[in-house]
């Protein structure tokens, strides 16, 4: 079983459009064993971003409403995936992935931004996503 989780810094835009983003390519995929779920920094249960949700519905994935989460403990076994480099110091873990390490950049905060923006950042975030994909094959084959 591989579990990942998505951090970002609410919990309420771009880690939860990751989770649900992932959840819905491995399904398509018919990937099995990998688990995933989605943390904020400094999540104080505030409700999914409309224009999450928006995006998620137009990528057709779900955008059901949920609560941020707050990282309270490090799992050893989770490979944690930040979406900017500065959040990798905040996780104290030997298990953790920068989306600049996948795609290059980091993937920029859209809260409060237009649906267009957060739609961007989605396809941002699948970019990421894929390439998480192509390394977990390449680990699985060896």
């Amino acid at each position: 079983m591989i579990k990942i989780c998505f951090i970002c810094t609410g919990g309420t835009c771009r880690s939860i459009m990751a989770e649900r983003l992932m959840k819905k390519i491995i399904k398509e995929r018919k990937i099995e064993d990998v688990k995933v779920s989605s943390r904020g920094l400094f999540a104080n249960g505030d409700n999914i971003a409309e224009n999450a949700k928006r995006a998620l519905k137009k990528l057709k994935a779900s955008s059901a409403n949920r609560k941020s989460i707050q990282l309270a403990k490090i799992d050893k076994q989770t490979l944690y995936v930040v979406m900017t480099e500065p959040m990798k110091e905040k996780i104290q873990s030997q298990k953790v992935i920068t989306m600049k390490n996948l795609i290059g950049r980091d993937i920029s905060d859209p809260y409060g931004q237009s649906e267009q923006v957060y739609l961007q950042t989605a396809y941002e975030i699948i970019e990421g996503i894929e390439k998480l994909l192509q390394n977990i094959v390449l680990w699985r084959e060896k």
